[in-house]
C-alpha cells in the first residue's frame, strides 16, 4: 500500500564541486633588514654592507624574500665605502701637499719674499745664541755704523738695504744673482749699500750659533778691512753650510777672503756677537724707519730707498728694474 505522507526533507548535502582547485601559495615575507641594506645604501654605505650580510643570513634560515634587495644594497653599500675611503685619501693628500704649498706661496707673494720656513723665517722676536754680555759698540768704525745698526759702503744718493741670515739659502741665492751688480752700483757711486747680517738661524747650527759668528765675522771685516766687505759677504754665502750642520769653524770664517788685517782676534774674542744680536731683535721687532714696512718677516728682505722688493730672488733683470724704477742707476 501506498503511502500518502510526504518524505521527510532532507538536508541540503553542502555543494561539493566537481574538480577542487588547490589554494594559491602565499607569497614569502620580504626581510626587513634586506629592505634596509638598500635604502641605507643612499645614505650611509657602511649600514648598507652591514645589514645586506644580515639579511642574506636570515634569508638563508628563514626563506624569506628580499635576496635581491640584500644583495643590491650590498653593492651600492660596498662602492659608497669605496668612494668615501678614496676620498678621504685625497683630502689627506690635498691637505698635506697642496695646501700647505698655497699658503706658503701666499704667504711669501705677501712679503715679497720665498716661502717663509725654517730656512728663512723667524722662531722669536728674542734674541738667540750664547754671546758674552758686553757693551755694545757705539760711532762708526770702518764700514760699521754702530749707532745705526748696519755696514754700509758706497756714498751713493740712493740707498738699498739689504737683510739676510749667513746661513739663509735664499739668501745665498739672491747674493748670488745679485751681489755682481750691486757692488758694481757701489763702485760707480749710484748707490749706498747698507747691510743688516741677522742672527735667527742660530738654532739650526747644533748649538754653534753660526749665524751669531758669521755676522760677527762679516763685522770684524767691516771695521778691519772695510775695503774688503762685500768680497768677505760674497765668500761667506759661496761657503755657506747646510741647515742643521754645526757650521764653519772661526778658523774657517777667518780664512774665507785674504785681507790686509787678520780678522782672526776680533773672531776669538767674541766682539760684535751681542751687536749683531741686538741688531736682529731691533729688525725682528721694529720699527724700521723710513720704510713700506715697520718690521722684518723673513730673510731676505731687500729695500729700494724704503720701497721693498716683491720680485724673484734669482732673476737679476726683475731686480733691475725695480732699481731702475726706484731711480737707482
Amino acid at each position: 500500500m501506498t503511502s500518502t505522507e510526504p518524505e521527510p526533507t532532507r538536508a541540503p548535502e553542502p555543494y561539493s564541486p566537481a574538480y577542487g582547485h588547490p589554494p594559491f601559495p602565499a607569497a614569502p615575507k620580504t626581510n626587513t633588514l634586506a629592505i634596509i641594506s638598500l635604502v641605507s645604501a643612499f645614505f650611509v654605505s657602511l649600514v648598507a654592507v652591514i645589514t645586506g650580510h644580515l639579511a642574506l643570513g636570515q634569508i638563508r634560515r628563514t626563506n624569506e624574500g628580499g635576496r635581491g634587495l640584500a644583495i643590491a644594497g650590498l653593492v651600492l653599500g660596498y662602492v659608497g665605502v669605496v668612494t668615501t675611503t678614496l676620498a678621504i685619501v685625497l683630502a689627506i693628500v690635498f691637505a698635506a701637499t697642496v695646501i700647505p704649498l698655497i699658503l706658503s706661496v701666499v704667504g711669501g707673494n705677501a712679503a715679497g719674499l720665498p716661502s717663509l720656513s725654517a730656512t728663512n723665517e723667524p722662531e722669536t722676536d728674542e734674541p738667540t745664541g750664547d754671546a758674552p754680555q758686553q757693551a755694545l759698540p757705539t760711532g762708526t768704525v770702518g764700514a760699521a755704523h754702530f749707532d745705526d745698526g748696519y755696514l754700509s759702503v758706497g756714498t751713493g744718493a740712493q740707498v738699498v738695504d739689504v737683510y739676510f741670515d749667513p746661513m739663509c739659502p735664499y739668501c745665498r741665492q739672491f747674493e748670488e744673482t745679485n751681489g755682481g751688480q750691486l757692488a758694481a752700483l757701489v763702485t760707480d757711486g749710484s748707490i749706498t749699500l747698507r747691510l743688516h747680517s741677522l742672527t735667527f738661524l742660530d738654532r739650526v747650527s747644533q748649538g754653534t750659533a753660526y749665524s751669531t759668528r758669521a755676522s760677527a765675522a762679516l763685522t770684524c771685516q767691516a771695521t778691519l778691512n772695510p775695503e774688503r766687505l762685500l768680497a768677505y759677504q760674497a765668500a761667506l754665502f759661496a761657503n755657506q753650510p747646510a741647515e742643521d750642520t754645526a757650521g764653519r769653524s772661526d778658523a774657517e770664517l777667518a780664512g774665507l777672503v785674504e785681507s790686509p788685517a787678520d780678522i782672526s782676534a776680533c773672531l776669538a774674542a767674541g766682539e760684535y756677537q751681542g751687536w749683531s744680536q741686538a741688531n736682529t731683535e731691533q729688525a725682528l721687532n721694529g720699527p724700521i724707519e723710513d720704510a713700506d714696512i715697520t718690521r722684518i718677516q723673513g730673510t731676505p728682505t731687500v729695500l729700494v730707498n724704503g720701497s721693498v722688493y716683491a720680485g724673484g730672488l734669482t732673476d737679476p733683470v726683475e731686480f733691475r728694474d725695480f732699481l731702475t724704477a726706484g731711480s737707482v742707476g
